[in-house]
């Protein structure tokens, strides 16, 4: 089937959510892809920041292949050795005590929404709410929805779950003012990657953890976009002095396999058994899959290579703003990073990239994001920023 006819047939079958490019990617290959006619991209949206080895990368394609010739699927009613091998190296390697699988970053947050909420009828005399921020992003589910500090993906879904207060980001004095007897804990993402790749002030992250330690609630890190290497470190937490009562994970956790997961210290593990649960979530593939990319990922040290090819990319992207008027803003961490543009041209720019053999995001109208594969070559980033500089010049004639 022609590529042409595959768009057509999504066209027919599909429900209307998603906005693709007009391109059909049939294999991959590390930092590239090729489509079913065998053009060749370099991909720099990773499944957005998920395939954080890359495509197909060896120590995941081994863990998947000898898993699936051994045990696929058995329910939470047993034991399942590739999900305990994960939760060690996760718990090993964070500052949390327990961990719960499950199949998606919007699943992880549902979850530690549901433990908070536990958590605030036994020990909080039944506080329920949840402080997010405003352009914040937790997932698509109708509850997480509500936790998202976004008008615009709320607005058709009225009336939302109640328990979610939403405040500015980056404004310790709104998350006090806030915080009431109903309270039970504060949900934020350490740098906001859809609302914008937004890195909060220094002391920030702090400031809000020691109000939650003052009153007793939790505090809860969204790393689903961030953790995992993503912006330099294992976890971003590790960048700016705090250390989360409960943290959300997904996306980079299985380099491509559909996992989530939440994590929390011992004393706000108040979960008995029945009390929550999954049939998919932590089953043998998809956790020998993201043991394989975890192990990987922490032995050679590619969240470090993740801070130095970011700085790298940082610098080229800077280069470029000094060419080009229309490049107002270069931020991010690690390789998570944003470009701002003075006018709304991403979807163009987008576009012009895709013809070039380079995927990128466009964030906002205004805004295009970068989430190359954690192992990125310099050379692959020097290969991305000379079409990107093509595209941008295009604009000006």
């Amino acid at each position: 089937m022609s590529q042409s006819n595959w768009q057509e047939l999504e066209q027919k079958l599909f429900l209307r959510t998603f906005k693709r490019l007009p391109v059909t990617l049939v294999r991959g290959q590390g930092s590239r892809v090729w489509d079913d006619e065998n053009r060749c991209y370099l991909d720099f949206v990773s499944g957005w920041a998920v395939n954080s080895l890359g495509h197909c990368h060896p120590v995941v394609v081994g863990a998947l292949e000898e898993q699936a010739r051994k045990l696929i699927h058995v329910s939470n009613q047993f034991y399942s050795v590739p999900q305990l091998e994960l939760a060690q190296l996760l718990v090993e390697n964070s500052c949390l005590d327990r961990v719960f699988f499950c199949n998606s970053g919007a699943e992880a947050n549902e979850g530690a929404i549901k433990l908070a909420r536990r958590y605030g009828q036994i020990h909080l005399q039944g506080a329920y709410e949840i402080i997010t921020a405003c352009d914040s992003f937790h997932g698509r589910t109708l509850f997480m929805t509500a936790a998202t500090g976004q008008h615009r993906f709320q607005s058709l879904y009225e009336p939302l779950p109640a328990g979610f207060v939403n405040v500015p980001y980056n404004d310790v004095e709104a998350v006090q003012k806030a915080t009431s007897s109903q309270t039970c804990g504060v949900l934020l993402e350490p740098i906001q990657g859809e609302g914008g790749v937004n890195i909060p002030d220094a002391g920030y992250l702090e400031e809000v953890r020691h109000w939650c330690e003052d009153k007793g609630i939790l505090f809860i890190l969204d790393e689903v976009q961030t953790g995992i290497g993503r912006t330099g470190t294992l976890f971003a937490y590790e960048q700016f002095g705090v250390k989360p009562d409960i943290m959300t994970l997904a996306k980079g956790l299985g380099s491509g396999v559909p996992i989530g997961a939440f994590l929390s210290r011992e004393e706000f593990s108040v979960f008995s058994p029945g009390e929550h649960g999954t049939t998919f979530g932590g089953n043998p593939l998809v956790c020998a899959a993201a043991h394989a990319a975890l192990q990987f990922i922490i032995e050679n040290d590619i969240p470090g290579h993740a801070g130095e090819a970011g700085k790298y990319f940082v610098g080229k992207l800077e280069e470029l703003k000094e060419e080009f008027d229309m490049i107002n803003d270069v931020r991010g961490r690690g390789l998570l990073i944003a470009l701002g543009l003075t006018r709304e041209i991403a979807d163009e720019i987008v576009k012009q990239c895709l013809v070039r053999g380079l995927l990128v995001n466009k964030l906002k109208p205004d805004a295009l994001r970068f989430m190359p594969p954690l192992n990125v070559t310099f050379a692959e980033i020097d290969e991305a920023v000379d079409i990107l500089r093509q595209v941008l010049a295009l604009q000006l004639s």
